[in-house]
């Protein structure tokens, strides 16, 4: 695509959050725009990204060795609700691809990310971030954060995502879980992750310098914590092949997600 161009996909459920007040579109459109010109201008200065290719190699094989492991799908089947996502008949196509024989490489994004969405883990947002940190120099980090819009932006949305995430929320869906040793891999990294964003951007808690995002996560967090353990019984029940728990274990994937504003 040329300069100055700039072509995007919206989520049919956040059109109302982004523009169903002439203000917020405003300042949405107006955010977009800006973003363009100053790409199509290159007013940025010239930063050596020869660190987050490292840092991207890094990250991609600790995500990799985790997507790779045997002990994965039967995991992330029983500790996410991904298998009923189908129930929900909100997609415009089916949740898998009926040609890829593997269970995960047939998996389409959106059910991926949604089904680590519910239990409040995130896990495809922020899984390998805390490996590739940790290997790198936190002085040549926050200097890339200081000095590289893109990076800022990546750290930010990290952080953000941590922000939403919640380990002790996830932990309470291993009930659900026969075999449970991928658990302390997974939370290990994700306090690494915590840590090295903290560090990068000089705070003591997630989104210190963002302090209305950081209040309402904080107030509507006890309103979406039940949600999730009404889930993990329904869950358990719907699996027990008890008919009556479809229905409201169907509301409560669809509150999780209104409540979090992320799908996948």
């Amino acid at each position: 695509m040329p300069p100055g161009r700039l072509k995007l996909t919206e989520q049919g459920e956040t059109i109302a959050f982004k523009y169903g007040l002439p203000e917020l579109a405003y300042r949405n459109l107006e955010a977009a725009l800006a973003a363009t010109l100053l790409a199509a201008h290159g007013v940025e200065d010239d930063v050596d990204t020869s660190l987050v290719a490292a840092l991207a190699e890094r990250s991609r094989d600790a995500y990799r060795e985790l997507v790779d492991d045997l002990r994965l799908v039967g995991f992330f089947r029983a500790f996410t609700p991904v298998d009923e996502l189908a129930l929900l008949n909100i997609g415009s196509r089916p949740a898998r691809r009926p040609e890829a024989a593997e269970y995960v490489a047939s998996l389409r994004a959106i059910p991926w990310v949604f089904a680590w969405t519910q239990n409040r883990c995130l896990l495809p947002a922020w899984y390998g971030c805390g490996a590739a940190f940790a290997d790198a120099d936190v002085s040549e980090l926050r200097d890339l954060y200081r000095t590289w819009p893109f990076f800022r932006t990546l750290v930010q949305n990290l952080e953000m995502t941590l922000a939403k995430s919640s380990m002790e929320i996830a932990a309470e869906y291993l009930e659900l879980v026969d075999e449970a040793s991928l658990w302390e891999p997974i939370a290990a990294e994700h306090a690494r992750t915590v840590a090295a964003v903290l560090e990068i951007v000089e705070a003591e808690e997630l989104l210190d310098r963002h302090p209305a995002v950081q209040g309402a996560i904080r107030l509507r967090n006890p309103y979406v914590d039940p949600m999730n353990a009404i889930q993990v019984s329904l869950l358990r029940r719907h699996r027990a092949g008890d008919a009556d728990a479809e229905a409201p274990l169907l509301r409560s994937m669809a509150g999780i997600a209104s409540a979090l504003r992320n799908t996948g």
